[in-house]
C-alpha cells in the first residue's frame, strides 16, 4: 500500500497573557475545520498549536501575582487547553516554548546562524513595546512624544500601546541579505501569501522601503532561552516563536523523522495583525538555514465588533465559554466559519448570532431533520426503504443540487473558503426543504401512493445524511445526533460515503426525535449575551490605585517638568460634561492653554481664577474635541474626589519643581 499524501497545518503559537477571546478561537476553530476535512480526505494530517511562553510580558504577570514565570506559564497553558478541548480542537500536538527540546533546538538554530554570519553582534537603540513584544523605530510609531527642544521623549506603538526606549547589546539577524531573494520568491510563488492583498502590503510598507535587520536578542530580560555562546543574551520573541513549526516536528533533534515527514507545512494559518512576522522574518530564517518555505502562509481578518476591535476595555470582549456553556460548541464553531468570509473581517452582534442560531440552524438544518425522522415514524413505521435507483424530474433535481454542492464544498474547502462552504452546504439543505413543500408527502400518503412516498423520504434521508458528514469538519457533535436520529453509525465508513445514493438504507429511524438545534428568544439571549460582555469590561481604578506599586528610577522623574502656573482664565469646554478649560501664565511672557477633566469637581469654576496651580509643561500638545492643550494639571485624588494642587504665593510663577 502506498504512502498516504500527508497535510500539515499549523496555527500560531500563543501568546498566554491572558484569557482567550472568540477571535483567539476563530484561528483555532478555522486550523481544526481544515484538519479534520484532510483527515476525512484521507490524508495523514499533522495539525499544531501551542504557547508562546518568554518575553517580558510574561516576566511581569509573574510578578505582579508574586509567582515565578514558569509556574504562571504552566497555569495559563493548562487553561488553553482546557478551552481547546471544550472547543472539540483536534490537535495533534500543543507546543509550548518551554518546552526541553524546542529551548534545545532554538539554541542549535541560534548558533548555527551565528557561525555562518546570519546574526552577528550590535547594539540596539529603539523603541520598545513591551505589551506588543516588539520594536520599533521612531518613523514607524503611530504618535511620538517630544520635549520642548524637539527632543523624542516617548510615543505609542500603531497598536496604540506606549513604548519605551531601548540601548542595549543586541544580536541581530541579517534580513537585509535575504531581501531580493524574498521578492524573487514572492513572483515565483504568487500563492505563498493569501489573500494577495496581504502581499502587496508586505512588499510595500516593509520591503521596499528596505529591509532593517532585526534585534533578536535582550540583556536586560531573564525570562527567555539563553544563547549558548553568550549567555547574558537571551533569544528574543521571534527565533524562539517562529521556530515552533519545525521544532514541533523533531527538528534539530535526533528524531526528526516527522520533520522529514510533514515539513514544508501546507497552511500557516495566522492573523493579518502578524503576517510581517511570518512573510518575512520566518521565511528570511528558513533561508538562512537552507530549509524549503510553507506552501501558504494565509492572513484571515478579524472577528470585529460594532466599536470596533474587541477589546475588554472597551467591554466588548466575548468568551468562547459565554457562547458554548448556553447554545453548545457547535454554534459557535458555525457562527465563526459562516460569519467571516476568507481573509476579510467579520463583525460579530448578540443579534446577529441569536438570528443565525434560529433561522440557519433552528429553521433551515433542525426543522429539515425534525419533519423528515416525524413523517417516516407516522407515514413509513420508522423505516426507511432502500435509496431508489429510478428518480422522478424532482427527486432528480434534487440528486442534481446535492452533486453540485458536493463538487462546490470539496473545492472551497481545499482553500479555506469555510463561510463559501456552508453557503454551498446550506443550498441542498434549502433545496431539501422546498422538496418536501412540492412533494407534500403528507398527500402522498393521504392517496396511498407508497411508493412515490418511500422514494420522497428516503431522497429526504440520503440528503440529511450527506449534509451530516459535509458539515462535520465544522459541526463536530450535530452530525453524530443527526446520524443517530437517522438510524445510522456515525463509526461505520460504508455510511459516510460522500454522494447522493451511495448507501443503501434500509434503516430504522429513532422513534423518538428531539429537535437538535431549539430556537431561541431573542431578546433574551441577546440580552444574556451583552450582560456577559459587560462583565469582560475591568472595573475603572481611581487614580491611586492605578499608581499603587509602580515605581520610576530618578532618570524618569527628571524627564517631567512641572511648574508653577497662575490661572488667567477658566471656562467650561462647549459639548464636554467633563472639561475645563485653562489659560495659565507660566511668567517670562509665556501662557499655555490646558484642559482638564475636573468640571464636575469644580462647579463654580470662576472661584479658582488668580489661583497658583502646579502643571506638567513639557507633555506633547494634543487635541481634545477640537481644543489644544498644551500641559497637564496636577490635583490629588481620594475615595473618588479630585482636587487641584494648589500652591501659596511663597511660590514663583514659573517656578520649576525639583
Amino acid at each position: 500500500m502506498a504512502d498516504k499524501k500527508t497535510f500539515y497545518i499549523t496555527t500560531p503559537i500563543y501568546y498566554p497573557s491572558g484569557r482567550l477571546t472568540i477571535g483567539n478561537a476563530y484561528t483555532t476553530v478555522a486550523a481544526d475545520s481544515m484538519a479534520r476535512y484532510k483527515r476525512s480526505q484521507g490524508y495523514d494530517t499533522f495539525f499544531l498549536t501551542g504557547t508562546d511562553e518568554h518575553g517580558l510580558k510574561i516576566e511581569q504577570k509573574a510578578e505582579k501575582q508574586g509567582i515565578k514565570p514558569q509556574e504562571f506559564v504552566d497555569k495559563m497553558a493548562a487553561s488553553y487547553k482546557k478551552l481547546w478541548k471544550s472547543l472539540d480542537i483536534s490537535y495533534d500536538k500543543f507546543i509550548r516554548t518551554t518546552d526541553p527540546e524546542h529551548v534545545k533546538s532554538v539554541q542549535k538554530i541560534f548558533e548555527r546562524l551565528l557561525k555562518q554570519g546570519d546574526i552577528y553582534l550590535g547594539e540596539y537603540t529603539g523603541w520598545y513595546s513591551v505589551e506588543d513584544e516588539e520594536y520599533f523605530t521612531e518613523s514607524q510609531l503611530a504618535e511620538v512624544y517630544k520635549d520642548d527642544d524637539g527632543n523624542v521623549i516617548g510615543g505609542k506603538a500603531p497598536s496604540g500601546h506606549d513604548v519605551q526606549l531601548v540601548k542595549e547589546p543586541s544580536y541581530f539577524l541579517k534580513m537585509s541579505k535575504y531581501a531580493d531573494r524574498l521578492l524573487k520568491y514572492y513572483k515565483e510563488h504568487p500563492d505563498f501569501i493569501l489573500p494577495h492583498s496581504r502581499e502587496k502590503e508586505m512588499v510595500n510598507n516593509f520591503i521596499k522601503p528596505g529591509l532593517e535587520d532585526l534585534s533578536v536578542t535582550r540583556t536586560t530580560v531573564n525570562w527567555g532561552i539563553p544563547v549558548p555562546s553568550d549567555p547574558k543574551h537571551v533569544v528574543y520573541v521571534w527565533i524562539d516563536a517562529l521556530s515552533n513549526y519545525i521544532t514541533a516536528l523533531g527538528y534539530g533533534t535526533d528524531d526528526d523523522s516527522l520533520f522529514k515527514k510533514f515539513w514544508p507545512a501546507d497552511v500557516q494559518l495566522v492573523g493579518k495583525e502578524i503576517m510581517r512576522f511570518h512573510t518575512i522574518y520566518w521565511p528570511v530564517m528558513l533561508m538562512a538555514l537552507g530549509l524549503p518555505l510553507p506552501k501558504h502562509i494565509i492572513g484571515h481578518g478579524w472577528v470585529l465588533m460594532k466599536d470596533g476591535k474587541m477589546s475588554k476595555s472597551k467591554g466588548n470582549a466575548v468568551y468562547p465559554e459565554t457562547i458554548t456553556n448556553r447554545y453548545g460548541v457547535d454554534a459557535l464553531r458555525y457562527y465563526l466559519m459562516r460569519a467571516l468570509p476568507f481573509g476579510s473581517d467579520g463583525i460579530f452582534t448578540p443579534e446577529d448570532f441569536v438570528e443565525r442560531v434560529n433561522f440557519d440552524l433552528a429553521n433551515d438544518l433542525g426543522n429539515l431533520l425534525n419533519r423528515t425522522v416525524s413523517m417516516i415514524n407516522q407515514y413509513q413505521d420508522g423505516h426507511v426503504a432502500a435509496a431508489p435507483e429510478k428518480q422522478d424530474e424532482l427527486g432528480a433535481d434534487l440528486k442534481s443540487v446535492a452533486d453540485q454542492v458536493i463538487k462546490d464544498y470539496k473545492k472551497q474547502m481545499d482553500t479555506l473558503h469555510f463561510s463559501q462552504a456552508l453557503d454551498s452546504i446550506w443550498k441542498l439543505i434549502s433545496r431539501s426543504n422546498k422538496y418536501i413543500d412540492e412533494t407534500t408527502p403528507w398527500a402522498l400518503n393521504k392517496a396511498g401512493k407508497n411508493d412515490a412516498l418511500s422514494r420522497v423520504l428516503s431522497n429526504l434521508a440520503e440528503s440529511l445524511r450527506l449534509i451530516a458528514i459535509l458539515i462535520s469538519p465544522i459541526m463536530t457533535r450535530t452530525p453524530v445526533k443527526m446520524f443517530e436520529q437517522l438510524g445510522l453509525d456515525w463509526d461505520s465508513t460504508a455510511e459516510k460515503k460522500l454522494g447522493f445514493g451511495d448507501f443503501s438504507w434500509d434503516t430504522t429511524v429513532t422513534p423518538a426525535p428531539k429537535p437538535i438545534f431549539p430556537r431561541l428568544k431573542t431578546n433574551v439571549e441577546v440580552k444574556y449575551i451583552k450582560e456577559e460582555m459587560a462583565k469582560a469590561k475591568p472595573k475603572k481604578q481611581t487614580r491611586s490605585q492605578q499608581n499603587q506599586g509602580k515605581q520610576i528610577g530618578i532618570d524618569d522623574f527628571d524627564k517631567v517638568k512641572i511648574q508653577v502656573g497662575k490661572i488667567l482664565a477658566v471656562e467650561p469646554v462647549q459639548g464636554s460634561k467633563k472639561l475645563l478649560q485653562f489659560q495659565l501664565d507660566f511668567g517670562n511672557g509665556q501662557e499655555k492653554q490646558i484642559l482638564s477633566g475636573i468640571r464636575k469637581f469644580y462647579p463654580n469654576a470662576s472661584e479658582l481664577l488668580n489661583k497658583k496651580v502646579l502643571a506638567v509643561t513639557n507633555l506633547k500638545p494634543r487635541k481634545m474635541l477640537g481644543h489644544i492643550s498644551q500641559g497637564m494639571l496636577l490635583s490629588s485624588e481620594k475615595g473618588g474626589a479630585v482636587k487641584l494642587a494648589i500652591v501659596g504665593d511663597e511660590h514663583e510663577v514659573g517656578a520649576e519643581l525639583g
